[in-house]
């Protein structure tokens, strides 16, 4: 259950990476920038449709070969309620193409608060009679820095609907350090929070020997990966940091087990802003971010060897 889909799915395709996207329209192609400034004037909504458009082409680029897309809410958030339309019909997009869906919201609150955002990104509403999804994720990113509180409300939502979660505890950036690797009884923050992890995803095991109750390690920091997969065996990793923030495949290599399971690596400017690495012509864009999904893909998979499900 829950995370379980998502490994098939890398197995599959021989592939532990997923796309971020996280686009600006910094990132977008010119042509297709132009075209939805023409019919919508340089809007919220024209923005919005300018990057639901460069969403679908790399989908469509990107979903033979790549089993998942990560959207960050932020970046469609920042354009109001027609960026998140944007972020909806990119989800619907890629789950029609047969990827799955990680949410990286990093939601975190207690109580009904967390209920309301497990529903909202997990689960189901209802209203009246019927009942709808809100938001088509298989997998959300939490903060689990206010406790078991802020978890259990995902849990729930997670065991009802077949999903899973990602709680952040190793992350990529320069700062993590400065709290994420204090001590408590000789023990770090970050350890004692994978801990929790393991705890808590005995209510969501699945048959591949990890729970749905995932955590964000960054590949920047290679050692406590290879720590962190020692001592979390139950814990499926999702991976930030390769690429553009530094981070190669060889740091990474600590993450998975002896079946090439265990953690999912996150690329995002890479893969969409390939285009402009390569000085290809823009229109190619889709093509330019494939090429370097299979250059990625091959890299990471040199040190992963063959993906097997146990």
């Amino acid at each position: 259950m829950s995370l379980d889909a998502l490994m098939a799915s890398i197995a599959k395709t021989q592939n532990p990476t997923v796309a971020g996207l996280d686009p600006k329209l910094d990132y977008v192609p010119e042509f297709i920038l132009k075209k939805n400034f023409e019919k919508y004037g340089e809007t919220l909504k024209g923005a919005a449709k300018a990057l639901l458009e460069f969403n679908k082409g790399l989908i469509d680029a990107l979903h033979e070969v790549v089993p998942a897309i990560k959207p960050q809410a932020a970046y469609y958030e920042m354009y109001g309620t027609a960026g998140v339309k944007t972020l909806y019909k990119t989800q619907e997009y890629a789950k029609k193409r047969g990827m799955l869906v990680i949410t990286d919201g990093k939601r975190n609150d207690i109580g009904t608060t967390m209920e309301a955002y497990a529903t909202a990104h997990l689960g189901k509403v209802k209203v009246g009679e019927n009942e709808y999804c809100p938001f088509l994720g298989d997998a959300l990113t939490v903060n689990g820095y206010l406790g078991s509180d802020g978890i259990k409300p995902l849990i729930k939502v997670c065991n009802e609907y077949n999903k899973g979660i990602f709680v952040l505890v190793k992350t990529s950036n320069p700062s993590s350090g400065e709290l994420q690797d204090k001590l408590i009884d000789g023990v770090s923050v970050y350890e004692t929070m994978g801990n929790m992890c393991e705890e808590w995803g005995k209510e969501l095991m699945g048959k591949y020997g990890y729970s749905g109750v995932g955590a964000v390690v960054g590949a920047t920091y290679p050692e406590q990966i290879k720590e962190l997969r020692a001592k979390l065996p139950h814990t499926f990793f999702l991976i930030p940091g390769y690429g553009a923030q530094g981070a190669s495949a060889k740091d990474i290599a600590g993450a998975f087990d002896s079946n090439g399971l265990g953690g999912i690596v996150n690329s995002s400017r890479g893969i969409m802003c390939a285009y402009k690495k390569e000085g290809c012509d823009e229109h190619d864009y889709a093509g330019a971010a494939y090429r370097e999904a299979i250059r990625m893909r091959d890299e990471i998979m040199s040190f992963v060897g063959e993906i097997k499900l146990p």
